[in-house]
């Protein structure tokens, strides 16, 4: 038996709707995969963790954001303040 025209039409939105959710699905990993990565090294060198800090704080956070943030963003701050050990005498 053919399908109908409405059939075809079906299947290609089924099929359309597939594929956005895996391409959804792919962009938030990307995004999960580089803010992990950018978090591990800002964790780890001052400038990082200024900007980083400076760039978060300028994007106007929604309040759930900022409460998931807050410790990220203290240990950020701590690793900004620090003086830099190199510079200081032995």
């Amino acid at each position: 038996m053919a399908r109908t025209i409405d059939q075809h039409i079906a299947e290609t939105q089924a099929k359309l709707a597939r594929l956005k959710t895996r391409k959804k699905a792919s962009n938030t990993r990307l995004k999960i995969i580089v803010g992990s990565i950018v978090t591990r090294e800002a964790l780890k060198d001052r400038k990082i963790a200024k900007w980083l800090l400076y760039t978060l704080r300028k994007g106007k956070l929604r309040e759930a954001d900022q409460k998931e943030l807050s410790r990220l963003l203290d240990d950020l701050d701590n690793i900004a303040n620090e003086k830099d050990q190199s510079n200081e005498p032995e």
